[in-house]
């Protein structure tokens, strides 16, 4: 259960990532509801990295949060698994 809610939560960071990169409608509700979860959920992340291209700042800040989450998700899955 805890690897596949930090599966959701990189799931929804990436599909932000993806929806950014190919210039989604923001006005979109649906393009909000994610980006809006997505700067929720990588808020913690966000003006780690300066790059100068906005795309750059963007894959790096959220990819780094997706990461984090898949790693820190599993890792603490496999440890409950454990028990």
């Amino acid at each position: 259960m805890i690897a596949a809610v930090s599966n959701v939560m990189a799931l929804i960071i990436g599909l932000w990532i993806l929806l950014f990169l190919l210039d989604a409608n923001r006005s979109n509700g649906v393009v909000r509801f994610v980006h809006d979860a997505a700067t929720w959920l990588a808020g913690w992340a966000q003006g780690i990295f300066t790059f100068d291209q906005e795309w750059a700042r963007v894959v790096a800040d959220y990819g780094l949060a997706a990461v984090v989450y898949l790693f820190v998700g599993h890792a603490i899955a496999n440890w409950a698994h454990r028990f």
